[in-house]
């Protein structure tokens, strides 16, 4: 055999491997646990906290549907706008005054923090604020939401019943991200694919499992658990504020869950590859723990486990080499029989599955740009604010004033 089938058949066995032994990752059957319509008890008090930096264009798209939320129990909404220049937080002030029906809402409260304090990335120095806040009302749970996500009427509800039900200190549901340009369709279900190849639904949610993970879009914590935590000091420095706040809530005994939305939708747009290439390398090589040598593995695995097979199949058939091109098929096959299931859920044609390498090639530069533009002192970066990676000086957190998200 030669040196491209030897390769191509690792490939396939990698796939073979990831199809049975990978905590079945594409399988898109980890919705929100059962649980009794109401709890045996009644319903919690629930504070919604929502961060919000330069949100007036979608809070009209999402705000609204929590206002509206058609929960049992007491809530409320507390917006933390933090530091907008845009006007987030008169917006939510005319949102909450003109919704019909005002007097049957969720009351809203607005916030404004001030500048971080070193040590504190911008999102978590705003949920700061607002937790603090909440906590004051005497909450049992928390819903931790981004200003980009829209629920349905029902989604408070499911939540805190499959929290209560269940027996959950932590439920996180992955919001369905916007798909309707074709760079979102091409890019955006892979986004969740590969998430979910990294972190496995089904090991997160197993009892004790070591695997964990949330998605920092609809958290709901619970109150007693996040103060045993010490949520949010205790992951004031995180880039990638789920996972840490996942972790953080396992290291305690509190039991997590994650899994994928039916009725949690991001409304942000990113209409062009730019805006998604920023989403993604935004926080990429703050994954991989700011590490040279994880990130040479990272690229080294992205092309023999997504970019090999393809290429093993065509130089395969015009090299006459059948060995490399029936591995390099093989493995192709599985790889796009194993996303599938993902463009199912987003809606998207299943004729876009073969094309995953091509994405995955996307995903490798983003990740590689990701680091580029950490050594260049403009990395991790959340609504124009640019972070040092974790152990750096204080003196590296900077401001920036352009436009990253």
């Amino acid at each position: 055999m030669t040196t491209l089938a030897w390769c191509a058949s690792v490939s396939l066995a990698v796939w073979v491997w990831l199809l049975f032994g990978q905590g079945f990752f594409w399988r898109t059957d980890q919705r929100l646990p059962p649980a009794p319509s109401a709890p045996p008890d009644g319903w919690p008090r629930v504070v919604i906290v929502v961060p919000a930096r330069d949100e007036a264009g979608v809070l009209p798209l999402s705000l609204p549907s929590l206002l509206a939320q058609d929960y049992p129990g007491e809530a409320e909404v507390v917006l933390v706008d933090d530091g907008s220049t845009d006007g987030t937080g008169r917006v939510a002030a005319e949102l909450a005054a003109g919704a019909p029906g005002r007097g049957g809402g969720l009351p809203l409260t607005v916030v404004s923090p001030g500048e971080p304090e070193p040590g504190w990335t911008g999102k978590l120095w705003a949920l700061r604020h607002g937790i603090a806040l909440a906590r004051a009302r005497g909450p049992e749970f928390l819903l931790l939401t981004d200003a980009d996500i829209a629920h349905e009427p029902d989604s408070l509800r499911l939540l805190v019943a499959a929290a209560r039900g269940n027996g959950l200190d932590l439920v996180s549901q992955m919001a369905r991200l916007r798909a309707v340009s074709p760079w979102e369709r091409l890019v955006v279900p892979a986004f969740v694919y590969f998430f979910a190849q990294l972190y496995p639904f089904r090991r997160i949610n197993r009892p004790g499992g070591r695997v964990t993970a949330a998605a920092g879009g609809c958290v709901l914590l619970r109150t007693e658990t996040a103060v045993a935590a010490g949520v949010p000091e205790v992951i004031r420095r995180a880039v990638i504020d789920d996972v840490s706040l996942a972790r953080a809530v396992r290291r305690v005994g509190g039991r997590i869950w994650l899994g994928l939305a039916d009725h949690v939708d991001s409304v942000r747009p990113y209409p062009g590859l730019g805006e998604l290439w920023r989403m993604v390398s935004r926080s990429a090589y703050a994954q991989l723990r700011h590490n040279p040598l994880l990130l040479a593995g990272t690229v080294a695995g992205l092309v023999l486990v997504y970019l090999l097979p393809p290429v093993a199949l065509v130089v395969g058939v015009v090299a006459g080499d059948a060995p490399a091109a029936w591995a390099g098929a093989a493995a192709w096959a599985v790889m796009t029989g194993t996303y599938l299931p993902m463009l199912r859920y987003y809606r998207q044609p299943l004729a876009l599955a073969p094309l995953l390498p091509f994405t995955a090639f996307l995903y490798l530069l983003m990740t590689v740009d990701s680091a580029v533009l950490h050594y260049r002192g403009r990395g991790a970066a959340w609504k124009g604010r640019t972070y040092a990676a974790p152990g750096a000086t204080r003196g590296a957190e900077q401001r920036l004033g352009g436009g990253a998200e």
